[in-house]
């Protein structure tokens, strides 16, 4: 049984990277993935490899492997390669269905265009990694080390 478009909606809205996006920017991000159901024992995603892909799970888990060593389970809700849709840099871990799973997949190349017919997705991403560049920063950066002498005079 397919997942209802509303709970899809709602699934890629509480990914950090669209938490600002409108409900029109998230239908439109919808419309570019597609839901795909995997056995298990599937890999969806191996460490070292270019991430070319975003992936939300709807339904099933999987597991998510670093260097052989099993770090977490994902479930329902849970996403993986958000970043890959930005850099496409090498993945930093293995993760195989446990059971059988369905996935909502969302494309680099999808999300290019995606991006290219409705630049606003792209600003709000923007502004969703600067507030967390800023978090992070405050958090872990001591503040005479956030300033220069230049920057403060």
């Amino acid at each position: 049984m397919r997942v209802t478009k509303k709970k899809q909606l709602d699934l890629l809205g509480n990914v950090w990277l669209f938490e600002q996006c409108s409900h029109k920017e998230l239908n439109v991000l919808l419309g570019a993935a597609t839901e795909v159901d995997r056995p298990g024992g599937r890999t969806l995603a191996k460490q070292g490899e270019a991430g070319r892909e975003f992936v939300v799970i709807l339904e099933g888990k999987a597991s998510v492997a670093r260097d052989g060593t099993e770090i977490a389970v994902l479930g329902p809700g849970s996403f993986f390669g958000e970043m890959s849709l930005l850099d496409g840099k090498p993945r930093t871990a293995t993760v195989t269905t446990l059971e059988p799973t369905r996935v909502l997949v969302l494309t680099k190349s999808a999300f290019g265009a995606v991006v290219a017919s409705m630049p606003s997705v792209d600003r709000k991403m923007l502004t969703v990694i600067a507030g967390r560049l800023r978090e992070i920063e405050a958090k872990y950066v001591p503040v005479a080390e956030r300033f220069s002498h230049s920057e403060i005079a």
